[in-house]
């Protein structure tokens, strides 16, 4: 299992090993950049917060791209800036000491630039460091990044973006800069879009306005060993991988008081729309100190979430070590997810499936029921394993809350072992096996609402009882077994309520 020495900035190896996951993908490889050096103090920048330097870094960046690229690097110093786009053929380095910080006013990061906010498209702010449509970039060194500390960067408006935005107008239209009383959204700490060929690695990242690291529309992406602190910040997401492929995360180290590592593809119909999944994505040596999702999918699912590995990872004080949420409205889903050797302390649910969301959002469509037509805009999770996770929770140690119409299906747990206050909590599923596994859990109750194929092999269950309570309701609860389970058959309390008829549980025993 993972430990503190395996995980982290400060286990990472020289090069980047082989990936090796269970489905085809291309490994995305370190770019390399001409032999080209410029020192931004060498075009007359000078260190200080009193005389942003952004001007200078740019037209350093500009220069070498157009010779063919090479490294622009920011010395020793605090230097301040706006907006940095970075261009092809392009690595900007951070030597040791280099700390750059970002302005707080609005006006340096205009103007409006492409990009996609809680996954609809719009011409926003884009980000503190901003790339569209370039090749073979990077961000490395082991200088600091640090965000505004104040301004309206970094001041969270209200509204989501589905409510704020007109998904009728074109995207050009959808002009949000904070002028004549316009909205705007605050900008991501790295924003990268349809770009190929990225490498981000060393730097550490404090005190982002808003999410952190977010390549959307991009191919061939490796992020490894980033610090990134955003403790305090709302919606500080640590990196957040939309609608990319082939992208490897790995030796990163994220405090967050949002989700750690994440997973996206699109919002509602302007998800559709676009229809861009991510998909062939590897997280390995990880480690999260608190956040909300050690790994996280959603809830912005609409182009779909396919082929992704997550091993090898230590998720602490985190409120859910792994967790899949969706909405109704989000449309698209999640499949084909292995996530194996992952050691984690959470505070809430172990693992948490949350399809249906809350009302504050959503509105009517977080009710379970009645049940809803199917359409484009309903939403999936199947083909899920979880193998060989380790730790303890304040929660359940698995709950899922599927959609009627659309249930949690192909999920299995294999070689787990999970200290729990609750034990299992399973809503409109579908064929979930759990295998080879241990629970610790205060309570002793399984509770099982339209579970249809739960299938239980050589499972112990260690409670405060001697006896085991099965509470079974709704009348698709079926083909329920356990197979070589401790507590046995004998010791088992089977419960029906909520109108579900005895006949419907005849597997059960």
């Amino acid at each position: 299992m993972p430990t503190l020495d395996t995980v982290g900035p400060q286990a990472m190896l020289a090069e980047v090993a082989t990936l090796d996951p269970p489905f085809e993908m291309t490994q995305p490889a370190r770019p390399s950049f001409p032999n080209h050096s410029v020192d931004i103090r060498h075009e007359g920048a000078h260190p200080g917060l009193n005389e942003p330097v952004t001007k200078i870094i740019q037209k350093c960046i500009d220069q070498v791209s157009q010779a063919g690229g090479g490294t622009v690097v920011v010395p020793t110093g605090r230097w301040l800036t706006g907006r940095i786009q970075l261009k092809s053929g392009v690595e900007l380095h951070l030597a040791e000491g280099a700390e750059l910080h970002f302005s707080g006013r609005i006006e340096d990061y205009l103007p409006v630039v492409f990009s996609r906010y809680e996954g609809v498209e719009i011409m926003g702010l884009g980000g503190l460091i901003y790339a569209h449509q370039e090749k073979n970039i990077a961000v490395t060194g082991i200088g600091i990044l640090v965000g505004p500390k104040t301004g309206p960067v970094r001041e969270a408006r209200p509204g989501l973006s589905d409510k704020v935005v007109d998904p009728h107008l074109r995207v050009a239209e959808r002009i949000l800069d904070g002028r004549e009383g316009r909205h705007y959204f605050r900008p991501y700490f790295i924003n990268l879009i349809e770009c190929q060929d990225v490498l981000i690695e060393g730097v550490t990242l404090r005190n982002g306005p808003m999410w952190n690291i977010v390549p959307i529309y991009c191919e061939r992406v490796i992020v490894r060993g980033v610090t990134i602190d955003s403790r305090s910040v709302v919606n500080g997401d640590g990196v957040n991988i939309e609608s990319s492929r082939d992208v490897l995360v790995e030796y990163c180290r994220v405090t967050t008081g949002d989700d750690c590592f994440a997973l996206k593809s699109g919002r509602n119909l302007d998800g559709l729309r676009t229809g861009r999944a991510v998909e062939n994505v590897v997280f390995r040596h990880n480690h999260a100190l608190g956040g909300f999702g050690g790994i996280t999918c959603g809830s912005e699912t609409a182009g779909g979430i396919r082929n992704i590995h997550v091993h090898d990872c230590l998720f602490e004080n985190v409120r859910h070590a792994v967790y899949f949420k969706t909405r109704r409205p989000r449309g698209g889903g999640g499949e084909n997810f292995l996530a194996e050797r992952i050691a984690f302390s959470a505070y809430n649910h172990a693992i948490f499936f949350d399809m249906l969301g809350a009302t504050m959002y959503v509105g009517e469509l977080a009710n379970r029921l009645p049940i809803r037509p199917i359409t484009d805009l309903t939403p999936y999770y199947r083909n899920i394993t979880l193998r060989r996770f380790q730790g303890e929770c304040k929660g359940d140690a698995l709950k899922v809350k599927g959609i009627p119409e659309s249930p949690a299906s192909d999920i299995t747990l294999d070689q787990c072992d999970i200290r729990s206050n609750g034990l299992i909590h399973l809503a409109d599923v579908e064929d979930v096996e759990i295998q080879d596994s241990q629970f610790h859990a205060a309570e002793p109750e399984i509770l099982l609402l339209d579970a249809n194929g739960v299938h239980f092999k050589r499972v112990n269950f260690e409670t405060a009882r001697s006896r085991l309570v099965v509470t079974a309701s709704g009348n698709k609860t079926k083909s329920v077994t356990f197979e070589q389970c401790d507590p046995q058959l004998d010791r088992m309390e089977i419960q029906t309520s909520d109108g579900t008829e005895g006949d419907d549980l005849q597997e059960l025993r």
